[in-house]
């Protein structure tokens, strides 16, 4: 991964390169970029070329491997071992990656859209608009009927 952005600020690119060389040196191949800074993090990996690379025998980093993982390259990868030792048919094997890669996406685009709400509401609060305020039971008065006998004796009264 090669280190980008400013002081604070990092994205990174997620590079194919020699173990011998430099971080942010030379590299053979750039195969995406991973942003932290964002919530949730966006990933963007281009999966045929890390799956060509993982195939001819690199090695990524532990946080490369992880990237890798959660985008579904070593799924695709153990989908493909599975083909080569004739468990299952590659058509089998890419329609099982296929769902499970919908089944991710879905995921992901629930998370971003919890995530904009989430942004909504702390805007909302932090504009200085207040919630509406529940309205209050009012308590009514009720003036009681008089009962027979104050009846009685207020209609004797007044004769």
């Amino acid at each position: 991964m090669q280190r980008k952005g400013r002081r604070k600020r990092p994205f990174y690119h997620i590079v194919v390169a020699d173990a011998r060389s430099p971080r942010d040196g030379k590299f053979i191949e750039r195969l995406g970029s991973y942003n932290p800074m964002t919530k949730p993090a966006t990933i963007e990996v281009d999966r045929d070329k890390a799956y060509e690379w993982l195939m001819n025998g690199a090695q990524p980093t532990d946080t490369v491997r992880a990237i890798l993982s959660f985008k579904g390259i070593y799924y695709k990868k153990h989908l493909m071992r599975g083909v080569k030792k004739g468990a299952m048919t590659p058509e089998e094997a890419e329609k099982k990656f296929q769902d499970w890669l919908e089944a991710k996406e879905a995921k992901i685009a629930a998370r971003f859209e919890k995530s904009a709400e989430d942004q909504r509401q702390l805007l909302s609060k932090l504009s200085g608009t207040p919630p509406p305020k529940e309205e209050e039971p009012v308590a009514e008065i009720v003036e009681e009927a008089p009962t027979t006998e104050a009846a009685t004796a207020a209609g004797e009264e007044e004769e």
